[in-house]
C-alpha cells in the first residue's frame, strides 16, 4: 500500500517537474505553452506565387526540428498556380493554415493552388530532419523551386 501511494505522488508531481522553470542559458525554457510558446517561434519568408517569378528570393530555408515556423504564401493571380511538396508536409506538423481569416487546422497537405490572387499563412512545427521541397509542378528551373533543410 505504501508503495501505491508513493507511485501515486511521484506521478503526479511529474507536471510540475516538466513545466519547472530552466535556468540553463542554453536551452530554451518553454513553460506550460511548450513548442506552440513564442520563445519558440519564428517567421519565415514569404512564398510568392507570379507566373514566370522566383517563388523564394531568399533562397533555401534551414530549420530546426522543435522550432514553430510561420510564413505566407502570395499570389497574385497572374497564373492559376499549384505548389507541391508531400514529403516536407509530411516531415511537419502543420498547427493551421489561415486564409482570409477563417482559421484551418488539417491533419495533413499535400499540396496548395491558388486559382485568384490571395494570401495563406502557415504555422508549423519542423519534425522529421532532412532535405525537401516544395516546388511548382511541372518546371525543372531552379527558381520555381524552394529546398528546405530541417535539422
Amino acid at each position: 500500500m505504501l508503495r501505491l501511494a508513493v507511485i501515486a505522488a511521484l506521478t503526479l508531481s511529474a507536471p510540475a517537474i516538466a513545466f519547472a522553470d530552466n535556468d540553463d542559458d542554453d536551452e530554451p525554457s518553454f513553460g506550460a505553452a511548450g513548442l506552440l510558446s513564442g520563445k519558440n517561434k519564428e517567421d519565415l519568408p514569404p512564398i510568392i506565387l507570379s507566373a514566370g517569378e522566383p517563388i523564394s528570393p531568399t533562397g533555401p530555408w534551414e530549420l530546426k526540428s522543435g522550432t514553430y515556423y510561420e510564413f505566407e504564401i502570395q499570389g497574385d493571380g497572374s497564373q492559376e498556380l499549384t505548389l507541391v511538396g508531400p514529403e516536407f508536409f509530411r516531415a511537419i506538423w502543420i498547427d493551421e493554415i489561415v486564409v482570409e481569416g477563417l482559421e484551418i487546422r488539417p491533419l495533413g497537405l499535400d499540396s496548395i493552388e491558388f486559382d485568384e490572387a490571395g494570401e495563406m499563412e502557415i504555422g508549423f512545427v519542423a519534425i522529421k530532419p532532412g532535405a525537401y521541397y516544395i516546388k511548382i509542378p511541372g518546371t525543372s528551373g531552379e527558381t520555381q523551386r524552394l529546398d528546405i533543410t530541417i535539422k
